[in-house]
């Protein structure tokens, strides 16, 4: 865990930063509510859920056609794909595929990919990963006879241990996470696909949970194919996979023998939610028209902010200190269970979830149990004063 020496260090200023008036954007706010459950999913602002019932009311049903409303879905459709690869990096728009969850796409895609795998080839899994980047490679590389290399973490300071040791030439794929949405660490990605990449492997990134809290950039994470989730960021329910259009002509999922066999459509099933593809491109045009550099520097002050309070609390165990990481805090209390200590701080107004969160290995290997802990997730409409408020009520709850 960095000092809170070292995240002032990160932290520039933030004047031009108004989380007041960003607060406004949001109708679901409620001032009775200290909330830091947003690694779960965000709140969303007006211009989202104006977007997704403007697009409800325009009677759209299918893509092209002769109609205006079959312009409009078509339209829709690519200004999601053309925002969702602006968010990321993606020079072409159309390595973008749109799917029911994150988790729905990553089970598609490995079983695609699972096709060419066989006896002696190998997977490279990340326990510090939530489960939806570990379940769905296990289970393909079972089912094509692979085998799966499993890459932990220091339960200490919850850094990822070194990947190299664990690559071969029969290695065809590493799945790793670019920010643990239990223990917020963020590994060097960049570094660990350099090394994937020198044996041949692709490489699968899951960033639902840093493109909450960071710019994310697919070039610089060396990332063949990662996924996000625009409701961590603002956005309505759906996931996102984005890769290089020419390793998507490569590849040939299963489809319905009458639909589209280009890139992407190949891998959508079914008609796509054209409201939610709506609200996807106003999330990330709301998310731009704030810049997610002042963004990460406004969490990054609350983050030092709480680091330094949390210390002062005997009681409260900090789980983790990677060198960077997301705002997002594992605590326990000695003596208590993390479902008891949520319930006493919504007691009190503050909206903390305790739990494993889906990252069942992380929580395990860290030594946690299925139960995990108490989850704090700052975000981009988090102010100072909810902070001291969840120090207070832990200081309650602790006994302080």
């Amino acid at each position: 865990m960095p000092s809170v020496t070292d995240v002032d260090d990160m932290v520039e200023s933030t004047t031009a930063y108004d989380v007041d008036d960003l607060r406004r954007a949001f109708p679901g706010l409620d001032p009775g509510l200290a909330r830091f459950d947003g690694p779960g999913g965000s709140l969303v602002p007006a211009v989202v859920t104006d977007a997704v019932a403007d697009t409800l009311r325009a009677g759209l049903c299918q893509r092209g056609g002769p109609t205006a409303q079959g312009a409009l879905a078509d339209r829709t459709t690519l200004d999601a794909r053309a925002a969702i690869a602006r968010l990321v990096g993606l020079p072409d728009a159309r390595g973008v595929v749109f799917g029911r969850s994150m988790t729905a796409l990553t089970f598609d895609t490995a079983r695609t990919l699972a096709q060419d795998w066989g006896p002696g080839d190998e997977v490279v899994v990340s326990r510090l990963d939530h489960d939806a980047n570990i379940r769905p490679w296990v289970v393909a590389a079972e089912r094509a006879g692979a085998t799966v290399r499993r890459l932990g973490f220091d339960p200490v300071t919850a850094e990822l241990d070194d990947v190299e040791p664990l690559l071969t030439d029969r290695t065809r794929l590493v799945a790793v996470t670019a920010a643990s949405n239990l223990l917020g660490t963020r590994p060097d990605v960049a570094a660990l696909a350099a090394a994937a990449h020198e044996v041949g492997a692709l490489v699968h990134v899951d960033a639902v949970h840093l493109a909450a809290h960071a710019p994310v950039d697919l070039g610089a994470l060396g990332a063949d194919l990662l996924v996000c989730s625009p409701y961590k960021f603002f956005g309505p329910h759906l996931g996102a996979l984005v890769a290089d259009p020419a390793l998507l002509e490569r590849l040939r999922p299963d489809k319905l023998l009458p639909s589209s066999d280009a890139v992407p459509e190949r891998f959508e099933l079914g008609t796509l939610p054209y409201e939610l593809l709506a609200g996807v491109t106003a999330a990330v045009e709301f998310t731009e028209s704030w810049g997610m550099a002042a963004v990460e520097r406004h969490e990054a002050e609350l983050l030092a902010r709480l680091l330094e309070g949390l210390a002062g609390i005997d009681r409260v165990v900090v789980h983790g200190r990677p060198q960077r990481r997301t705002p997002t805090v594992l605590v326990t209390v000695d003596g208590l269970d993390p479902v008891e200590v949520s319930r006493r701080l919504a007691d009190r107004g503050v909206v903390a979830p305790a739990g494993s969160f889906y990252a069942l290995e992380a929580s395990r290997h860290a030594g946690l149990g299925d139960g995990g802990g108490v989850r704090i997730g700052l975000g981009a409409y988090t102010t100072g004063d909810e902070v001291d408020r969840l120090l207070a009520g832990l200081r309650d709850v602790a006994g302080e």
